[in-house]
């Protein structure tokens, strides 16, 4: 790993999956620790870009709603209990931490950011083979991302103290075994982003 071979991945800081107005308590959604992580985040991003290199891919998604999704996201969402569909454009956009002109967007419509081609060519094209990874939700599109891009040949570090799921004791539990146990023992180095950064001085 050196500055050259290296990208930072934020993976879906957006309204839909941070802001109040989002929320769905009907749902047991809330997100009030993803928005005591995100300032965590702001400052890693601002440091990573300071101090390491300026390789910065931001995540997004198009607006939840049918006509954008996959027809296998459309087919689950046939079970109500699962049904997510979102609503107007505010949903998707960034949440307190803006990209910046050197930034690349990448926006996706599905769980995982390698199923937009344009993202791979990107990195094989700056000759990315690290990727560094923050953002929500840990057991759900950041995972699908690890997964995928693993499978691609990527390596990768997750930073346990900048990703963060819902606030329900089921995600945040399965969040806990996925850090502890399944990312490092067949994904990639689990640390925290001060480590990361310490590591590279």
């Amino acid at each position: 790993m050196n500055r050259n071979n290296t990208a930072l991945v934020v993976i879906d800081i957006v309204n839909s999956t941070c802001h109040e107005k989002c929320e769905t308590p009907e749902y047991g959604i809330t997100f009030n620790k993803i928005r005591e992580m995100v300032p965590r985040l702001a400052k890693f991003v601002d440091d990573y870009r300071d101090g390491f290199n300026k390789n910065i891919y931001f995540v997004n998604l198009t607006p939840w709603t049918k006509e954008y999704l996959p027809q296998n996201i459309q087919n689950l969402y046939e079970n109500p209990d699962v049904e997510y569909y979102g609503g107007d454009s505010f949903e998707e956009e960034f949440y307190v931490v803006q990209p910046q002109e050197t930034d690349t967007i990448i926006t996706k419509n599905t769980y995982d950011a390698f199923s937009v081609p344009e993202f791979e060519k990107s990195l094989r094209a700056k000759g990315i083979q690290n990727l560094v990874i923050c953002g929500v939700f840990t057991d759900g599109c950041v995972l699908s991302t690890i997964i995928n891009g693993f499978s691609r040949g990527f390596d990768f570090i997750i930073l346990k103290d900048i990703v963060e799921t819902t606030d329900s004791p089921v995600r945040q539990e399965l969040q806990t075994a996925l850090l502890e146990y399944t990312l490092p023992m067949q994904y990639g180095k689990v640390m925290t982003g001060d480590e990361l950064l310490e590591g590279q001085k």
